[in-house]
């Protein structure tokens, strides 16, 4: 899974993606011109992965991972050329979704850029960016198709939907608002239009907001997120960066005595898998314990391929076994005996949390 990091100068954006890839990215750098993107990833935590790991001792272990790229931040009409501009944001153009960090803290040391904190203001200013640079991107591609040589049926059915989609862009509608049908969403595939892509909004906080639940326009963001289908965290990356220097047990009392109970990396990750309509399939053995995202309703022949598509060519049979019954009852060789490890064909859709071994032959 790869997710694409944006928000304005000064928000916690790369404290947020040090948090999550324990990376080391000057921060200072982005609010002093920098115009290069921060990429790295991070495991996605996995107890399933802890108990079959202890469990088998394999070799190695594997846990999935999503791949982070934290661009420089936009500031209002970054996508007319102001700031450092927005040439930047073809970094993630690929990505399978945007988080965007919103600032909630207070910190008189690290004034916002716009002088005051206010949410809903900057989520409305990343939204226009966004969609700022799509639009330019249609208007380039209708004055091409209009100005050819030869216009195909094919370019016509695209001219359609990007007219329709301008129409709706300048009306201040993001792509993913706007009512397209599947033959219409297949013509923008090959874009890869930024306000096309699931949004998740990271609220970063502080302190007092993590203790007391309360931070500025909370029921405004989530109101609008709630209308518009977008997904809300709260993380307060400062603090979670800090315990993220402790050892084990100082952790677990820092946390505990912040309230904090699951970690920003568990919280998206989560997240993101929900939104996405992601799941994990699991393989076990002396070798190596991994996990494999896939998508809900991925048959297992389909999930076969993402191994090897040696193995997706070749399937035989799935032998299955619930990480529940695993987990219940301790081993392989019990799940066995009670007739919990099943032969499942190449129709059989993978579930969350399901043990494959693939049986093949090429």
């Amino acid at each position: 899974m790869k997710i694409g990091l944006v928000g304005l100068p000064l928000v916690g954006k790369t404290t947020f993606f040090n948090l999550l890839t324990h990376a080391h990215a000057e921060i200072s750098n982005f609010a002093s011109g920098k115009v290069t993107s921060n990429i790295g990833s991070a495991k996605v935590p996995d107890h399933r992965i802890d108990f079959l790991s202890k469990l088998y001792k394999p070799k190695k272990t594997t846990y999935a991972l999503i791949d982070f790229t934290d661009v420089p931040g936009l500031v209002s009409g970054s996508s007319a050329g102001k700031g450092v501009g927005n040439q930047f944001l073809e970094d993630i153009r690929k990505v399978d979704a945007l988080v965007h960090i919103v600032r909630a803290f207070e910190n008189p040391d690290v004034l916002h850029s716009d002088g005051s904190i206010e949410p809903m203001r900057d989520i409305e200013t990343i939204n226009l960016e966004l969609l700022f640079s799509d639009l330019g991107i249609i208007e380039n591609r209708i004055t091409r198709i209009q100005g050819g040589k030869k216009v195909t049926k094919e370019n016509l059915v695209e001219l359609e939907v990007l007219k329709k989609c301008k129409e709706e862009l300048e009306n201040g509608k993001l792509i993913h608002q706007i009512n397209l049908d599947d033959e219409e969403k297949e013509v923008l595939k090959t874009f890869s239009f930024l306000s096309e892509k699931p949004m998740i909004l990271a609220i970063n906080i502080d302190e007092d907001a993590l203790k007391s639940g309360s931070y500025p326009q909370k029921d405004e963001i989530f109101a609008y997120a709630a209308e518009r289908n977008v997904s809300v965290i709260e993380v307060c990356a400062k603090a979670e960066m800090e315990i993220s220097e402790l050892d084990e047990e100082d952790k677990m009392l820092f946390m505990e005595e912040l309230g904090i109970k699951k970690s920003g990396i568990d919280i998206l990750a989560n997240t993101a898998y929900d939104f996405l309509g992601l799941i994990s399939f699991l393989t076990a053995g002396e070798d190596e314990v991994r996990a494999w995202t896939i998508k809900k309703g991925t048959d297992a022949r389909k999930a076969a391929g993402k191994i090897h598509s040696d193995i997706e060519r070749g399937f035989i049979r799935a032998e299955v076994v619930k990480f529940r019954d695993i987990q219940e009852l301790g081993s392989m060789a019990k799940a066995k005996e009670k007739g919990l490890y099943r032969l499942e064909g190449k129709e059989y859709i993978v579930e969350d949390g399901d043990i494959i071994n693939f049986r093949f032959n090429v």
